[in-house]
Protein backbone atom coordinates (compact mmCIF):
# COMPACT_ATOMS: atom_id res chain seq x y z
CA UNK A 1 0.00 0.00 0.00
CA UNK A 2 3.10 2.34 0.94
CA UNK A 3 4.57 1.83 -2.46
CA UNK A 4 1.27 2.55 -4.19
CA UNK A 5 0.90 5.55 -2.37
CA UNK A 6 4.20 6.48 -3.05
CA UNK A 7 3.70 6.21 -6.67
CA UNK A 8 0.79 8.32 -6.98
CA UNK A 9 2.30 11.16 -4.81
CA UNK A 10 5.24 11.09 -8.01
CA UNK A 11 2.57 10.90 -10.52
CA UNK A 12 0.95 13.97 -9.39
CA UNK A 13 4.31 15.54 -8.51
CA UNK A 14 5.40 14.74 -12.12
CA UNK A 15 2.18 15.70 -13.56
CA UNK A 16 2.32 19.09 -12.00
CA UNK A 17 5.50 19.71 -13.48
CA UNK A 18 3.99 19.17 -16.48
CA UNK A 19 1.85 21.73 -16.39
CA UNK A 20 3.90 24.17 -14.84
CA UNK A 21 7.06 23.72 -17.66
CA UNK A 22 3.69 23.85 -20.48
CA UNK A 23 2.75 27.24 -19.09
CA UNK A 24 5.90 28.91 -18.29
CA UNK A 25 6.38 28.16 -22.03
CA UNK A 26 3.93 29.55 -23.28
CA UNK A 27 3.34 32.57 -21.00
CA UNK A 28 6.15 35.29 -22.24
CA UNK A 29 6.19 38.83 -20.30
CA UNK A 30 7.92 40.12 -24.23
CA UNK A 31 4.53 39.23 -25.48
CA UNK A 32 2.48 41.65 -23.42
CA UNK A 33 3.13 44.97 -24.74
CA UNK A 34 2.82 46.81 -21.76
CA UNK A 35 3.82 50.37 -23.22
CA UNK A 36 0.86 49.80 -25.32
CA UNK A 37 -1.41 49.45 -22.87
CA UNK A 38 0.08 51.70 -20.57
CA UNK A 39 -0.33 54.55 -24.03
CA UNK A 40 -3.33 53.80 -24.49
CA UNK A 41 -5.01 54.39 -20.57
CA UNK A 42 -3.41 58.19 -21.68
CA UNK A 43 -6.00 58.95 -23.90
CA UNK A 44 -8.56 61.04 -23.03
CA UNK A 45 -11.82 62.06 -24.74
CA UNK A 46 -12.54 65.30 -27.09
CA UNK A 47 -14.22 66.71 -29.71
CA UNK A 48 -12.84 68.20 -33.22
CA UNK A 49 -14.30 70.37 -35.78
CA UNK A 50 -12.04 72.22 -38.49
CA UNK A 51 -11.34 75.25 -40.53
CA UNK A 52 -10.04 76.98 -43.67
CA UNK A 53 -9.45 75.13 -47.39
CA UNK A 54 -9.62 71.18 -46.80
CA UNK A 55 -5.95 71.10 -47.44
CA UNK A 56 -4.79 73.98 -45.65
CA UNK A 57 -3.77 75.32 -42.50
CA UNK A 58 -6.53 76.70 -41.71
CA UNK A 59 -6.13 80.36 -41.02
CA UNK A 60 -2.66 82.12 -42.58
CA UNK A 61 -0.65 83.11 -38.90
CA UNK A 62 -3.37 82.59 -36.42
CA UNK A 63 -3.33 83.73 -32.63
CA UNK A 64 0.12 82.59 -31.91
CA UNK A 65 1.89 84.82 -34.57
CA UNK A 66 3.71 82.38 -36.43
CA UNK A 67 2.88 83.64 -39.82
CA UNK A 68 2.80 81.77 -43.25
CA UNK A 69 5.11 79.33 -41.41
CA UNK A 70 1.82 77.34 -40.42
CA UNK A 71 1.87 76.31 -43.42
CA UNK A 72 5.31 75.07 -44.25
CA UNK A 73 7.83 72.50 -42.65
CA UNK A 74 8.17 71.32 -40.06
CA UNK A 75 4.10 72.65 -38.87
CA UNK A 76 3.61 71.66 -42.62
CA UNK A 77 -0.17 72.56 -42.13
CA UNK A 78 -0.66 69.66 -39.22
CA UNK A 79 -1.53 72.73 -36.45
CA UNK A 80 -4.90 73.19 -34.65
CA UNK A 81 -6.77 76.24 -33.30
CA UNK A 82 -7.92 75.50 -29.64
CA UNK A 83 -10.38 76.35 -27.13
CA UNK A 84 -9.53 78.15 -24.36
CA UNK A 85 -9.19 75.47 -21.68
CA UNK A 86 -5.86 74.60 -24.26
CA UNK A 87 -5.02 77.98 -25.53
CA UNK A 88 -4.47 79.01 -22.68
CA UNK A 89 -3.97 82.77 -23.45
CA UNK A 90 -1.14 81.96 -25.66
CA UNK A 91 0.66 79.79 -23.09
CA UNK A 92 0.25 76.56 -24.97
CA UNK A 93 1.55 78.09 -28.50
CA UNK A 94 3.65 75.46 -29.76
CA UNK A 95 2.47 72.53 -27.45
CA UNK A 96 2.22 68.74 -29.74
CA UNK A 97 -0.81 66.77 -29.44
CA UNK A 98 -1.81 63.61 -31.01
CA UNK A 99 -5.38 62.89 -31.95
CA UNK A 100 -7.07 60.11 -33.55
CA UNK A 101 -10.82 58.96 -34.22
CA UNK A 102 -12.18 55.91 -34.05
CA UNK A 103 -15.81 56.29 -34.38
CA UNK A 104 -16.50 57.73 -37.59
CA UNK A 105 -16.14 55.22 -40.70
CA UNK A 106 -13.86 57.27 -42.15
CA UNK A 107 -11.48 57.23 -39.17
CA UNK A 108 -8.23 55.44 -39.43
CA UNK A 109 -7.48 55.29 -36.06
CA UNK A 110 -4.10 56.02 -36.54
CA UNK A 111 -2.96 58.73 -34.45
CA UNK A 112 -2.04 62.29 -36.29
CA UNK A 113 0.41 64.94 -34.45
CA UNK A 114 -0.47 68.61 -34.64
CA UNK A 115 0.81 71.65 -33.00
CA UNK A 116 -1.40 74.35 -31.19
CA UNK A 117 -1.01 77.47 -33.50
CA UNK A 118 -4.24 79.50 -33.21
CA UNK A 119 -7.17 80.04 -30.74
CA UNK A 120 -10.59 79.29 -31.46
CA UNK A 121 -12.57 81.96 -30.28
CA UNK A 122 -16.33 80.68 -29.19
CA UNK A 123 -15.11 76.96 -29.14
CA UNK A 124 -15.94 76.28 -25.31
CA UNK A 125 -19.30 74.80 -25.77
CA UNK A 126 -16.95 71.65 -25.04
CA UNK A 127 -14.38 71.17 -22.06
CA UNK A 128 -11.26 70.06 -24.94
CA UNK A 129 -12.23 70.82 -28.32
CA UNK A 130 -9.75 70.88 -31.31
CA UNK A 131 -10.37 72.98 -34.28
CA UNK A 132 -8.37 71.21 -37.16
CA UNK A 133 -6.61 72.40 -39.75
CA UNK A 134 -8.41 70.97 -43.07
CA UNK A 135 -4.83 69.11 -43.45
CA UNK A 136 -4.68 67.94 -39.68
CA UNK A 137 -8.72 66.31 -39.89
CA UNK A 138 -8.24 65.04 -43.25
CA UNK A 139 -5.12 63.12 -42.04
CA UNK A 140 -7.13 60.95 -39.32
CA UNK A 141 -8.82 59.52 -42.41
CA UNK A 142 -8.68 56.41 -44.10
CA UNK A 143 -7.36 56.53 -47.55
CA UNK A 144 -9.48 58.13 -50.04
CA UNK A 145 -12.45 59.12 -47.05
CA UNK A 146 -10.96 62.95 -45.78
CA UNK A 147 -13.93 64.47 -47.89
CA UNK A 148 -16.43 62.48 -46.15
CA UNK A 149 -14.59 62.68 -42.53
CA UNK A 150 -14.88 66.65 -43.25
CA UNK A 151 -18.31 66.25 -43.71
CA UNK A 152 -19.27 64.76 -40.96
CA UNK A 153 -18.97 68.67 -38.99
CA UNK A 154 -18.11 67.18 -34.94
CA UNK A 155 -16.11 64.68 -34.79
CA UNK A 156 -15.46 62.75 -31.78
CA UNK A 157 -11.98 61.99 -30.68
CA UNK A 158 -9.23 60.60 -28.37
CA UNK A 159 -5.92 63.11 -27.62
CA UNK A 160 -2.85 63.03 -25.44
CA UNK A 161 -0.51 65.56 -24.99
CA UNK A 162 3.53 64.45 -26.59
CA UNK A 163 6.86 65.71 -26.68
CA UNK A 164 7.34 68.19 -29.87
CA UNK A 165 9.90 66.38 -32.56
CA UNK A 166 11.22 68.29 -35.42
CA UNK A 167 14.52 66.41 -36.75
CA UNK A 168 17.30 68.67 -37.74
CA UNK A 169 15.84 71.69 -37.23
CA UNK A 170 16.74 74.44 -34.59
CA UNK A 171 15.10 77.35 -32.24
CA UNK A 172 14.31 79.65 -35.07
CA UNK A 173 13.66 83.49 -33.56
CA UNK A 174 11.71 85.92 -35.88
CA UNK A 175 11.96 89.29 -34.69
CA UNK A 176 8.84 91.51 -34.50
CA UNK A 177 8.52 94.34 -36.96
CA UNK A 178 7.89 96.86 -34.60
CA UNK A 179 10.88 96.12 -32.96
CA UNK A 180 13.49 99.33 -32.16
CA UNK A 181 16.57 100.21 -30.04
CA UNK A 182 15.03 100.34 -27.31
CA UNK A 183 12.11 97.54 -27.43
CA UNK A 184 12.92 94.16 -28.62
CA UNK A 185 9.90 91.45 -29.69
CA UNK A 186 10.39 88.27 -30.72
CA UNK A 187 8.55 85.27 -31.68
CA UNK A 188 9.81 81.44 -30.74
CA UNK A 189 9.41 78.91 -32.88
CA UNK A 190 9.78 74.97 -33.31
CA UNK A 191 10.86 73.95 -29.43
CA UNK A 192 11.42 70.13 -29.52
CA UNK A 193 10.13 68.37 -26.27
CA UNK A 194 7.52 70.82 -24.43
CA UNK A 195 7.01 72.60 -27.23
CA UNK A 196 5.69 75.34 -25.56
CA UNK A 197 7.65 78.03 -23.59
CA UNK A 198 7.09 79.11 -19.89
CA UNK A 199 9.57 82.15 -19.93
CA UNK A 200 12.40 84.00 -21.72
CA UNK A 201 15.05 86.10 -20.60
CA UNK A 202 17.40 88.27 -22.67
CA UNK A 203 21.20 88.81 -22.18
CA UNK A 204 22.88 91.63 -24.30
CA UNK A 205 26.37 91.43 -25.28
CA UNK A 206 27.13 94.75 -22.63
CA UNK A 207 26.09 92.68 -19.60
CA UNK A 208 27.55 88.88 -19.64
CA UNK A 209 26.42 88.15 -16.68
CA UNK A 210 22.75 89.49 -16.32
CA UNK A 211 19.93 87.51 -17.66
CA UNK A 212 16.70 90.15 -18.00
CA UNK A 213 12.52 88.89 -17.82
CA UNK A 214 11.26 88.49 -20.78
CA UNK A 215 7.31 89.44 -20.86
CA UNK A 216 4.50 87.59 -23.25
CA UNK A 217 2.93 89.80 -25.64
CA UNK A 218 1.07 87.49 -27.45
CA UNK A 219 0.62 84.24 -28.67
CA UNK A 220 4.15 82.95 -28.88
CA UNK A 221 5.43 86.75 -29.00
CA UNK A 222 7.69 87.66 -26.29
CA UNK A 223 8.95 91.45 -25.12
CA UNK A 224 11.71 93.51 -23.64
CA UNK A 225 10.54 97.34 -23.24
CA UNK A 226 13.92 98.40 -21.77
CA UNK A 227 13.55 101.79 -21.89
CA UNK A 228 17.13 102.83 -23.09
CA UNK A 229 19.23 101.64 -25.88
CA UNK A 230 19.98 97.41 -26.15
CA UNK A 231 23.19 95.82 -27.22
CA UNK A 232 23.39 93.49 -29.39
CA UNK A 233 23.98 90.30 -29.72
CA UNK A 234 21.55 89.27 -27.73
CA UNK A 235 21.54 85.60 -25.84
CA UNK A 236 18.11 83.97 -25.17
CA UNK A 237 17.07 81.53 -22.55
CA UNK A 238 13.87 79.57 -22.59
CA UNK A 239 12.11 77.92 -20.49
CA UNK A 240 9.80 75.09 -21.00
CA UNK A 241 6.62 74.23 -18.97
CA UNK A 242 8.18 71.17 -17.46
CA UNK A 243 11.42 73.86 -16.23
CA UNK A 244 14.38 72.71 -19.01
CA UNK A 245 15.85 75.69 -19.68
CA UNK A 246 18.01 76.01 -23.04
CA UNK A 247 20.53 79.05 -24.30
CA UNK A 248 20.56 79.96 -27.65
CA UNK A 249 24.19 82.01 -27.06
CA UNK A 250 24.31 85.50 -29.33
CA UNK A 251 21.65 84.29 -31.39
CA UNK A 252 20.42 87.82 -32.03
CA UNK A 253 23.38 89.58 -33.80
CA UNK A 254 24.45 93.00 -34.06
CA UNK A 255 23.22 94.60 -36.64
CA UNK A 256 19.84 92.76 -36.47
CA UNK A 257 16.87 94.26 -38.33
CA UNK A 258 12.83 93.94 -37.64
CA UNK A 259 11.55 91.19 -39.58
CA UNK A 260 13.88 89.27 -39.59
CA UNK A 261 14.70 85.33 -38.82
CA UNK A 262 17.58 84.32 -37.07
CA UNK A 263 18.01 80.35 -36.67
CA UNK A 264 20.08 79.28 -33.59
CA UNK A 265 22.51 75.79 -33.59
CA UNK A 266 20.54 74.12 -30.30
CA UNK A 267 17.00 72.81 -29.25
CA UNK A 268 15.55 71.10 -26.65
Amino acid sequence: MAYILHTNSLLTYLALCFLLLNFCSCFNPKLLDVSKLQSDSEWSPAVVTWYGSANGAGSTGGACGYEDAVGEPPFSSLITAAASSLYKSGKSCGACYQVKCTENTACSGNPVTVVITDECPGCDSESVLFDLSGTSIGDMATTSQADQLRNAGRVQIQYRRVECNYPGVRLTFRVDAGSNSNYFAVVIEYEDKDGDVASVELKQASDSDSWVPMQQSWGAVWKLNSGNSLQAPFSIKITGDSGQSLVANNVIPAGWKPGNIYRSVVNF
